[in-house]
């Protein structure tokens, strides 16, 4: 990265500390997620001021205040949009949203899908709690049936949405899952979607240890319980493994009977990674983390470029006022 007169400049984890303070509740795990992107954006090689952060509302909504870089603390479900326009407009910029369950999955939905299926330039992370944590502990679209809260009290009796396969359901071209205490993990995973060109979503596993803590537990504490998907290796933890089963859907067999799945997350077909992403600890005894779907597509961006240039090129600028003031126009007239 030049500074502009040829000479370089190496920036530092503390370059892109805010001077504001942190104020998630003590033991979040979003101070964990935190470290980890201030700790990598320097391995961008970009300057502070051409990467923007753009968050909806949510606990994970404060991220912008904190980063040292250009930001919007924006609507409620709605970050995807706004930075949807733009990397449209300023595709020189490295965007970033911060979304969390129930701002990305409830009201967002909409905007979350559409913004994965033009394949905008956007790298998308998912604080996933299972939990609406700012508004004092409600249900989430990702918390389990039978969750019990203030807004459940008999317990939910909704079906959890599974953030990857929404993801992978709207053909996002880049799909991950890291863990909020995972440093190596997560890091790896950032890695990865900030090289990838289109939209990257990552689910983070994230703890709320005040009103939902512990949901994570079982790959949190306990490592053994983590399935690291790894490009071209056999999908395996521990003694065990997986493999498609004669009705063509995934099975837990031990690994020594051999004829595992080979991890190819650059397959065009989304199915086999749809499947992996469905895979939860209650039926597989393990957490699936890594890249799950990593595939190259035009991105919505350069098309939206290159369609304007061609306009430009067949009609010239245009003139906004004679557009304004065209045929096109018409007076109400008053009754």
């Amino acid at each position: 990265m030049s500074d502009g007169n040829g000479g370089l400049i190496r920036l530092q984890t503390k370059d892109f500390k805010s001077d504001q303070e942190v104020r998630w509740c003590p033991g979040c795990g979003d101070y964990a997620i935190l470290n980890v992107v201030q700790g990598f954006m320097p391995e961008l090689g970009l300057r502070r001021e051409d990467i923007v952060f753009v968050s909806g509302i949510g606990c994970a909504a404060r991220f912008p205040y904190y980063m040292q870089t250009y930001g919007m603390h924006s609507i409620h479900g709605r970050a995807p949009a706004i930075a949807t326009g733009l990397a449209a407009t300023r595709r020189d910029l490295s965007v970033w949203v911060v979304t969390g369950d129930g701002d990305a999955l409830s009201i967002g939905g909409n905007h979350l899908i559409h913004a994965l299926r033009r394949n905008v330039n956007l790298k998308i992370l998912l604080f996933n709690n299972r939990i609406y944590g700012l508004t004092k502990g409600q249900y989430s679209p990702t918390s389990e049936r039978g969750k019990v809260t203030k807004s459940t009290p008999m317990g939910s009796v909704d079906r959890p949405f599974h953030p990857l396969a929404i993801a992978i359901g709207a053909e996002a071209t880049f799909v991950a899952r890291a863990l909020d205490t995972d440093k190596p993990g997560l890091t790896a995973v950032l890695r990865a979607a900030a090289a990838h060109r289109g939209a990257a979503f990552v689910e983070i596993l994230q703890n709320c240890n005040i009103y939902n803590d512990g949901a994570w537990e079982h790959v949190r504490d306990d490592k053994a319980n983590r399935l690291y998907l790894e490009e071209g290796a056999e999908i395996r933890w521990g003694d065990s493994g997986i493999r498609m089963g004669a009705d063509g859907t995934l099975e837990v067999v031990p690994a020594a009977d051999g004829g595992l799945l080979v991890h190819d997350p650059r397959r065009e077909d989304p199915g086999l990674a749809f499947a992996l992403a469905r895979l939860t600890y209650t039926g597989l005894g393990a957490v699936p983390l890594g890249v799950f779907r990593a595939v190259e597509r035009p991105v919505y961006d350069e098309a939206v470029a290159e369609q304007i240039a061609e306009a430009r090129a067949a009609r010239g600028d245009g003139d906004l006022a004679a557009l304004v003031a065209g045929s096109d126009t018409w007076e109400i007239a008053e009754p």
